[in-house]
């Protein structure tokens, strides 16, 4: 069984383009003031004995890759990128190295030196940094080689097989990490370790300096959750290391400064692991919801909008003289834009700019109606789905009454901004009427609903008329 999870959403995150960066300088922030009161504080201990919690922080953390890991498998699964691939793999080998600790001394137990159980877990540690940084590296838009499902998981297995076997084949002749055995106190010198162990901290320490960077810019760009975490994460993994080349962490009875950045880490991993599902149950919904939506216009299509053409028809066949016809295939015309508007608002979902719907909207109304239309319509401007469904009620009500009341042989439809105000303005060149005597009792259901769904954007309806010389209906939000 694969996980589905993934982000639905990859187009660019214009809303806040500085939140990524904001988060990773924070991170860089926290590493850099941990590191400066520990090497400059003497107040400030940077280890602390306590087994229980040294081991609890490391299932935490191997935790915490693991489900990150299977996060990303998901979407390598259903996007195939490369980087998804790298860093699911990456955050195997930190899971593993984490776990290390504990495993490797029983099961080899002859290696009574404990260099395995150094060793080991630090080249995993590398590898699984080499991998996250290649991950940060690679171009998003790169698919991984097509491979079957079960290869990327078998491959990190393999290699870390045989890296623990090459490492017990070899342990006589690695070096011993730390000169110090037994515990270690408190403040001890810095970089007492040997120059092979310091190298390679600062190696993963490079590489997650390096994954920070190009996280952050790449998140800049992404409406991506987890990206967005990715780069402070890697800020505290990049320092974690760093106290560990100035205070080698080889201790599993003591508690280090390096070992709470790293658990830093994998918070914010967490944390970015966590947005993303959410995100992705949301859009899950959203689908539900427009297919759902889809369903029912097709239905009112193929069932309730072919009889009511089928009633017009019939409407057409009546004696022109008879005084019900007209009123029949009035009916039918409205009860067809009713449905023919649920339909689109059903179909589409709001998923189109305003103005294009607009512009559909008033030529399908100019064509059924027999009118000259003339457009002018701003397609910067935007609106919620909501907002586009009551303009859209509002422009066909106004173009039928100017059309059956006024007799209008011209439309002309304009969107524009004003000041920090939308507007859509209808005109027409009908015979226009007595606004005055309209908007007191005698006022028609169709004005009276045009101003209230006016309101609900929320926003504000005017109609200017003269008799003889058309009408304009305004709406303003």
């Amino acid at each position: 069984m694969h996980s589905t999870y993934g982000p639905v959403d990859d187009r660019r995150d214009e809303g806040r383009p500085g939140r990524a960066a904001g988060l990773t300088l924070a991170g860089w922030a926290v590493g850099l003031v941990m590191t400066g009161l520990v090497v400059w504080s003497p107040h400030v201990l940077f280890g602390y004995h306590s087994p229980s919690l040294h081991l609890v922080l490391d299932s935490a953390d191997a935790c915490v890759a693991l489900l990150v890991a299977y996060l990303l498998s998901g979407r390598f699964v259903r996007r195939r990128k490369l980087q998804d691939l790298l860093l699911a793999q990456g955050l195997v080998f930190l899971a593993v190295a984490g776990l290390g600790l504990s495993w490797v001394g029983e099961l080899f137990s002859e290696d009574r030196s404990g260099v395995l159980e150094v060793w080991l877990p630090l080249t995993l540690r590398l590898v699984g940094a080499v991998l996250v940084a290649a991950a940060a590296l690679v171009p998003p838009a790169r698919e991984a080689p097509r491979v079957s499902w079960p290869l990327p998981v078998v491959v990190p297995m393999v290699v870390i097989g045989v890296a623990t076997l090459a490492l017990w084949a070899g342990r006589s002749g690695l070096p011993v990490a730390l000169d110090r055995p037994g515990d270690v106190a408190a403040q001890p010198a810095l970089l007492a370790g040997h120059p092979l162990l310091l190298s390679v901290q600062g190696a993963a320490a490079l590489c997650f300096f390096v994954a920070s960077i190009a996280f952050t810019l790449r998140a800049a760009n992404r409406a991506d959750p987890l990206l967005r975490w990715l780069g402070p994460a890697c800020a505290l993994a990049a320092f974690a290391r760093v106290n560990y080349v100035l205070f080698p962490s080889l201790y599993t009875d003591w508690l280090y400064t390096g070992d709470l950045l790293r658990t830093g880490f994998y918070l914010l991993l967490l944390i970015g692991a966590a947005q993303e599902i959410t995100q992705y149950w949301d859009a899950s919904s959203r689908v539900a919801v427009l297919e759902d939506r889809r369903r029912l216009a097709r239905e009112l299509h193929d069932g309730v909008i072919q009889e009511l053409v089928l009633l017009r028809m019939e409407g057409f066949s009546l004696p022109p003289d008879l005084p019900v016809r007209d009123r029949i295939l009035s009916t039918s015309d409205r009860a067809l834009d009713e449905a023919r508007a649920a339909v689109h608002v059903l179909g589409r979902g709001g998923d189109e700019p305003l103005g294009v719907v607009l512009q559909r909207t008033a030529r399908e109304l100019a064509q059924r109606y027999h009118v000259e239309l003339e457009t002018d319509l701003d397609h910067s401007i935007d609106a919620s789905p909501e907002q586009q469904h009551t303009l859209l009620r509002i422009t066909r009500e106004a173009v039928a009454n100017a059309v059956r009341h006024g007799r209008a042989g011209h439309l002309h439809v304009r969107l524009s901004r004003d000041g920090g105000r939308r507007r859509l303005v209808v005109q027409d060149d009908g015979t226009g009427f007595d606004v005055i005597r309209t908007t007191g009792a005698e006022a028609g259901y169709g004005l009276i609903s045009m101003r209230d769904r006016a309101r609900t954007l929320p926003g504000s309806l005017e109609v200017t008329s003269q008799p003889g010389e058309g009408s304009v209906v305004t709406v303003t939000w």
